[in-house]
């Protein structure tokens, strides 16, 4: 059996991602030459989130694009193929390849930061995209139990874990509700 418990709901996930846009405002001195990147699924739209809050902020558009990085993952066979890589970054429309990151701030977006291996990913496909200024990292939940030398710039909540607890985000675009569980096995001590 396993227990449910919610660490985040759709409020305190509001106030993170508000927290967090003030936070790369501050730190980037505002957004020019900045763009935005999330890692699919959920990355994608924690990143809109956060530039309609810079947007209503500063009243300025953020460039948002959206990256796939099945091929580039160390768990799945054969890693990285610059040739698809200019297809897996796609802009706001959801063209491939409309999206520069060329000298760009790239701030790169995903829901749990976990061993690192998906921000590793990520990064090996967006260095074969183009070349980018620098690569900053925001999640919503770091849970620890790192396997690759990765922090994250912006984090929503840290949640220490037992490796065998999962971290579930459930966003509404997809999920149809806002919130973060912890699943634990009953019985499990952490």
């Amino acid at each position: 059996m396993e227990e449910r418990h919610v660490i985040m709901d759709e409020t305190a996930i509001r106030r993170a991602l508000t927290r967090i846009a003030h936070e790369i405002l501050e730190k980037n001195k505002g957004i020019d030459n900045c763009v935005f990147v999330g890692i699919r699924t959920r990355g994608i739209y924690l990143a809109r989130r956060i530039a309609e809050r810079i947007q209503s902020i500063e009243g300025k558009p953020v460039q948002v694009g959206e990256l796939d990085i099945t091929s580039y993952r160390d768990d799945r066979g054969s890693v990285g193929n610059p040739a698809l890589a200019a297809e897996l970054l796609t802009g706001p429309s959801g063209q491939a390849g409309e999206l520069s990151i060329q000298d760009k701030r790239v701030l790169l977006f995903d829901d749990v930061l976990f061993t690192g291996r998906t921000i590793r990913a990520a990064m090996d496909a967006l260095m074969d995209c183009g070349r980018p200024q620098m690569i900053q990292l925001a999640v919503l939940v770091d849970r620890g139990h790192r396997e690759l030398p990765i922090r994250p710039d912006y984090v929503g909540k840290n949640v220490p874990t037992a490796k065998l607890e999962v971290i579930e985000v459930a966003l509404d675009e997809i999920d149809g509700a806002d919130n973060v569980t912890i699943i634990q096995q009953r019985g499990q001590t952490g």
